[in-house]
């Protein structure tokens, strides 16, 4: 049979994002795809040469919009590890409370896109307006709408006031109950479960072979999920990681509209146990150069993203290195599309939630 390569991006109406993918057909079934990344290669990594280290931070939460909190977040509990600082309780607190809110909003940004791409503009144009009351939440508390610039090394730089908080879990819950409609829309509609359902099957077991992360694997079942290892304060919440078995698109759909709720359900617990009061301290300031080498593991809306930095004693780092989950999403998505229907691309590429600025550091 005579084969096609047709090429997919790097701009595509669904895809957003600087990749391209080589398609090789035989008719209308997808045999092979060779993926060409590093259209926006920016260099953050050697940025670390000739940037002081408590600067690189703005660098660091810029490698992504959606994820820019949790970058920044990671940069700094991995200098944190270097210079054996102790970070305040209030803001370690607040630190999750924000992170679990960019959780929320990364989820709401990639359904809309998902309800676009397989035609559902109404549902699109629901889930983008939730999403726009969540980035008027951070606006309000940390200043910026995408890049928010409140982690510092040693705490964070602003508070949220107790009366702030119960403001927010009260907005929370009402966005709670209008997103579960919206979530009964994507559970239950035909449309949708015809173009989803059973398309871009990953078992546990193929799962675990391309070492999937995030959403990705526990829509295949695989209980993996940073938070289980109890750091950054989640051993004192009560958290079982989303997991979903079926490991089709439809199953990664429900994964990410499942931790919406999660993480609603999470700060409420955080507001409730974090330390009550103003004027509590917020940072604890660093002295010194950082000396000495660690791994920074964090659980970012796409999967496990990994932190590595050296320090060498000066004030510029020896090495900075992110691993970011598309990245380690990328050879489950190749083995999915292999075998598809060319109309099925673009919602297997999209249900890994691709971020390839994320990708290319």
């Amino acid at each position: 049979m005579k084969r096609t390569v047709i090429p997919f991006g790097p701009q595509h109406p669904v895809l957003p994002e600087p990749i391209v993918l080589d398609l090789i057909l035989e008719d209308e079934k997808v045999v092979d795809a060779i993926p060409t990344i590093g259209y926006i290669h920016r260099g953050l990594e050697a940025m670390v040469e000739r940037v002081e280290y408590t600067e690189m931070g703005f660098v660091v939460e810029r490698i992504c919009g959606i994820c820019s909190f949790m970058h920044g977040m990671g940069y700094c509990l991995a200098l944190e590890s270097i210079m054996n600082v102790e970070v305040p309780d209030r803001a370690r607190w607040l630190r999750i409370i924000w992170a679990e809110t960019s959780r929320i909003q990364s989820h709401l940004l990639w359904l809309g896109l998902g309800a676009d791409a397989f035609g559902f503009e109404n549902l699109f144009m629901h889930c983008w307006r939730m999403r726009e009351e969540i980035l008027d939440i951070f606006e309000k508390t940390t200043g910026g709408r995408i890049i928010h610039s409140v982690n510092r090394i040693g705490g964070v730089k602003r508070d949220i006031s107790d009366s702030e908080l119960v403001a927010i879990v009260a907005k929370l819950d009402e966005l709670g109950k209008a997103f579960d409609k919206t979530a009964r829309v994507f559970a239950s509609d035909a449309s949708i479960r015809h173009r989803l359902s059973g398309v871009g099957v990953l078992s546990m077991e193929e799962a675990r072979a391309v070492d999937a992360v995030g959403p990705m694997a526990r829509a295949s079942g695989v209980r993996l999920d940073t938070r289980l290892t109890g750091q950054n304060l989640y051993d004192q919440l009560e958290f079982e990681p989303v997991l979903e078995t079926a490991g089709d698109c439809l199953a990664r759909v429900v994964v990410r509209m499942r931790e919406v709720r999660q993480s609603i359900d999470l700060i409420h617990q955080m507001v409730e146990k974090m330390p009550k009061g103003e004027g509590l301290p917020l940072e604890t300031k660093v002295r010194g150069m950082p000396s000495g080498e660690t791994f920074t593991r964090l659980e970012q809306p796409r999967g496990e993203v990994v932190y590595y930095v050296k320090a060498n004693g000066t004030k510029y780092l020896e090495r900075f290195r992110a691993r970011t989950p598309t990245f380690a999403n990328v050879p489950a998505m190749i083995k999915l599309v292999k075998g598809c229907d060319l109309a099925d691309v673009p919602n297997i590429i999209l249900t890994i939630d691709p971020c390839i600025s994320c990708t290319e550091r």
